[in-house]
């Protein structure tokens, strides 16, 4: 089953079962495996958010284990402001040794939520 946000990205291609791009993680800049990608929402739903990119699942799982949806949607709202971010900084500079389809768990952060 192929969610909304991918049918609508799917969509707007050209036949698209010729045509498969190759995209990058915004984050790391590395090619995203069709197996990796995730889809991320730079405001979340739950704020009203709708634009989304596409990112390695460790990348998405990362940003999310580090902020808050609160976050997200007032401060880290932009790719810029997420590389900014010191221990998103921190991870993007370990991530990008690592291979196109390299996965590890991601743990939450301990600190308190909102």
């Amino acid at each position: 089953m192929v969610g909304r946000i991918r049918k609508k990205l799917i969509g707007k291609l050209p036949n698209c079962e010729e045509v498969t791009p190759l995209l990058v993680c915004p984050l790391c800049n590395r090619p995203i495996p069709d197996s990796k990608k995730d889809a991320h929402h730079l405001v979340p739903k739950s704020k009203g958010g709708r634009e989304t990119k596409y990112l390695h699942r460790v990348c998405h799982r990362q940003i999310h284990a580090l902020l808050t949806e609160t976050e997200l949607a007032k401060t880290y709202n932009h790719v810029e402001a997420l590389l900014a971010h010191p221990g998103i900084a921190r991870f993007v500079t370990w991530v990008k040794t690592k291979p196109d389809n390299f996965y590890e768990r991601t743990r939450k952060s301990q600190r308190i939520r909102d």
